[in-house]
């Protein structure tokens, strides 16, 4: 665990703003001191990356928060097209300052404009942010939990993180058994009934998620036990054929 004092140190980032972040529930401490000053863990920093990442892109806070918390997040492709982002932010770069050295070199009537065109990074922009949460599934999302408190969502989760537990006592079976894969019914039809309309093809990206490594899987192994991602990640490959 790291003081925010440490994390504030080691980031670069403000305790100010730290606080702010979680104060609009950006990036929530994994916990307390007995004095009343935040902690953070791995899973908070791994967090804080992605906030960096995102603000180094110039996402609004408000935007970076409703991409990190909607369910269809995926951090290793997210990860992929950060990293194009800034790969096309670095040339775009690069091309400014040739033409500012054109500007140097042949004077004030060098009219080379095109160093100031931005429309790739904006049309990679703009399709990355619909795979980022543009979505009917995300919509929906929105819409089940507008009018939900902190204690509704706590809630939600617990129940939700249940059904992991569950599968964590059914790891002596096979993946194929009859109450494993009710099980799987019951997890789709949780989705389905508090986030978002879990269909097949979504449950399928789902299970592989599960056992992708991780915030993800670490979460469903802490519940369930050792290998408990893993055998959900089978269990609903089954299930989906």
């Amino acid at each position: 665990m790291m003081t925010v004092n440490e994390v504030s140190k080691l980031t670069g980032v403000s305790i100010r703003a730290l606080q702010y972040y979680d104060t609009i529930g950006l990036l929530p401490p994994a916990g307390y001191t007995e004095a009343g000053y935040r902690l953070y863990d791995d899973t908070a920093m791994e967090r804080l990356q992605q906030i960096l990442l995102f603000r180094e892109l110039e996402f609004p806070l408000k935007e970076i928060k409703r991409i990190l918390d909607s369910p269809s997040f995926d951090r290793s492709k997210a990860l992929e097209q950060q990293i194009a982002l800034l790969t096309m932010k670095k040339e775009h770069l690069e091309n400014l300052i040739l033409f500012a050295r054109g500007i140097k070199g042949i004077g004030v009537n060098y009219m080379d404009f095109k160093a100031f065109d931005t429309k790739k990074i904006d049309e990679y922009t703009k399709l990355a942010k619909e795979q980022w949460g543009h979505t009917a599934e995300y919509k929906e999302y929105e819409e089940k939990t507008k009018d939900r408190t902190k204690d509704d969502e706590a809630a939600v989760a617990d129940e939700f993180m249940k059904i992991f537990v569950e599968f964590g006592k059914m790891k002596a079976m096979e993946p194929s058994d009859e109450p494993v894969q009710a099980q799987v019914k019951k997890l789709q039809d949780y989705i389905t009934g508090h986030f978002y309309t879990c269909s097949p093809k979504i449950l399928h990206g789902l299970g592989k998620m599960y056992a992708g490594g991780g915030e993800l899987t670490e979460n469903i192994d802490a519940a369930g036990g050792a290998g408990t991602a893993e055998f959900v990640s089978k269990a609903i490959g089954h299930y989906c054929g």
